[in-house]
């Protein structure tokens, strides 16, 4: 009898040359903006301006280049560049989308595997290297990390905006509900920080701010229903979210509620919680929104399927 042969599998279908190539000229320029950003802030602005060295506040002494408050606004820059690309590549692949009808989008993994070569080299190069001080490797570590981690979502948010830029608006307006948990959260911090805020008024913060997300994200769901606009799933919601807190919103500090003399950039502490427990418990909050209106909004189908009316 003859002997059977397995099927040999399939090989795996490989990502084509001309992908990459296509991906190749985005990715250096978004490259080439966060490094530029990166070395107008640490090797030809005015430190005292950008970083604010010698800052003073009532409750805070002169700032120094390595203290907490100043080390985290190292890192920011990372995040604060991310923004810029989130927002400038996203409107000029939208446009190019919009014109050219036979433009393909590159994929936004593509353009961030081919940036994070360059940034992995680059920035260290600049913080370790030029003005005075210089960073020491762990804070060169956390700007090139923070700018990696936020350039992912700033790709990604491009390639939907040269093809699914409606799906885009709304799901940054999804995005927008996760945001009071996101950066109020931490308010339950201040209390035990000498602040002068109580206890109550800041737990009124923080859980006011998740309702008024829930609240929005109600609304949302009404308006997709009515405009019979798809769902999201709940990783993207989230990631909206955290694109909108952690990227678009440094950046307006940065370039609107700054002084024009000093566009200097924001404290993590404006937008992260202190503790980590707190950031993960915000990280959670906001995760738990996004699930749960996903499944919300999944609910319909599911019952049109079981005898329900499908709308």
């Amino acid at each position: 009898m003859p002997s059977v042969q397995p099927a040999t599998p399939p090989a795996p279908v490989q990502p084509s040359r001309s992908a990459w190539r296509a991906a190749l000229p985005w990715a250096a320029l978004l490259a080439t903006v966060v490094l530029g950003l990166f070395y107008y802030w640490f090797a030809v602005a005015d430190r005292y301006a950008i970083f604010l060295y010698g800052h003073t506040t009532t409750n805070i002494a002169a700032a120094q280049p390595f203290d907490d408050v100043t080390s985290s606004r190292y890192w920011m820059a990372g995040l604060v560049a991310a923004g810029a690309v989130l927002v400038g590549y996203s409107a000029a692949v939208g446009i190019v989308g919009r014109l050219w009808r036979g433009f393909e989008a590159p994929a936004g993994w593509r353009v961030w595997a081919l940036c994070a070569g360059p940034l992995l080299l680059g920035i260290p190069a600049i913080t370790l290297t030029v003005n005075t001080p210089t960073l020491p490797p762990a804070l060169a570590a956390a700007c090139t990390a923070a700018a990696l981690a936020g350039l992912a979502p700033a790709a990604l948010a491009g390639e939907w905006a040269a093809r699914r830029p409606g799906d885009l608006a709304w799901l940054a307006a999804d995005g927008l509900a996760l945001v009071p948990a996101l950066t109020l959260m931490r308010a339950i911090e201040l209390p035990g920080r000498g602040l002068s805020v109580t206890l109550p008024v800041a737990w009124g913060v923080a859980l006011g701010g998740v309702v008024a997300g829930l609240v929005w994200l109600g609304i949302m769901s009404g308006l997709r229903a009515w405009r019979r606009r798809p769902a999201p799933a709940a990783p993207a919601v989230l990631l909206a979210g955290l694109a909108i807190s952690y990227l678009f919103f440094p950046l307006v500090h940065h370039l609107i509620a700054t002084p024009p003399g000093f566009r200097y950039i924001t404290t993590a502490s404006n937008f992260f919680a202190f503790g980590p427990a707190v950031q993960a418990l915000a990280l959670g909050v906001a995760a738990a929104q996004a699930g749960g209106i996903t499944w919300l909004r999944q609910r319909p189908a599911s019952a049109g399927g079981s005898g329900g009316r499908p709308r």
